[in-house]
This record gives structure tokens, sequence and C-alpha cells, in this order.
């Protein structure tokens, strides 16, 4: 896939991305960068918390913190793991509730990324 296509869904072209970006990274010999990878996959595997909550708590965290590709990247596992529209909407109020209103813009973003990840889901 082109990375520039300009006929990609803006969260296709992320995905894109972010899978080239990735490659990009792990190619290195650097163990803490490897280690620092592996730990995110540790991080929301299954635990005392199961991996569904963990992905919710990720995409709280990632609109408190204001980043557009950890809140799609935690949008995408939410939607695989199962969350529904309602359930998503509530946890992102939280994130508006603890975050402000500066969250507002990532709640825009966070929404148009929903709507394209449950119509894929759906079609």
């Amino acid at each position: 896939m082109n990375m520039s296509d300009k006929n990609l869904h803006p969260f296709e072209q992320f995905r894109a991305e972010r899978e080239a970006g990735n490659e990009k990274a792990l190619d290195t010999d650097s163990l803490l960068i490897k280690r620092f990878f592996g730990l995110d996959k540790t991080a929301y595997g299954e635990g005392q918390l199961d991996s569904k909550t963990k992905e919710l708590l990720g995409l709280v965290a990632s609109m408190v913190l204001r980043c557009n590709d950890c809140i799609d990247y935690h949008l995408e596992q939410s939607v695989k793991q199962g969350w529904n529209k309602e359930q998503l909407d509530e946890a992102m109020g939280v994130a508006m509730l603890v975050g402000g209103s500066i969250v507002i813009p990532h709640l825009r973003h966070a929404k148009t990324s929903l709507e394209f990840l449950f119509e894929e889901a759906n079609s």
C-alpha cells in the first residue's frame, strides 16, 4: 500500500504510516527500543485486568495526553475488542472531564475515526 495514495481514507493512511514507522523504529540494534516495544505489548495483554479494559484505559489516557495517533490506535483496538459506540462515548466523556475543554479537538478527531471504524466493521 502506497502511503501517499490519495484514495486512502485518513485512518487507512494512519495505519500505513504507523506500520512503516514501526518497521523503521524496530530496525535497530538498540535493546532499549526493542524492549520498550515489547513492554507495550505486554502491558495491554491479559492480566488482572483483561485486554479489553486496558485498551479503554489506553484510549482515555491518550485523549487526556492529546495524542491523536495514540487515540486512533486505541480506538481501533477497542472496536476490535468489542466496545460499542455508547461505551466508547462514555469513556471519552470521562477523558473530557479529566482533561478539560482542551480535549475537545481530540474528541472531534476520535469521533471521525470511530465513524470510519464502525463503518468498516459493518461492511
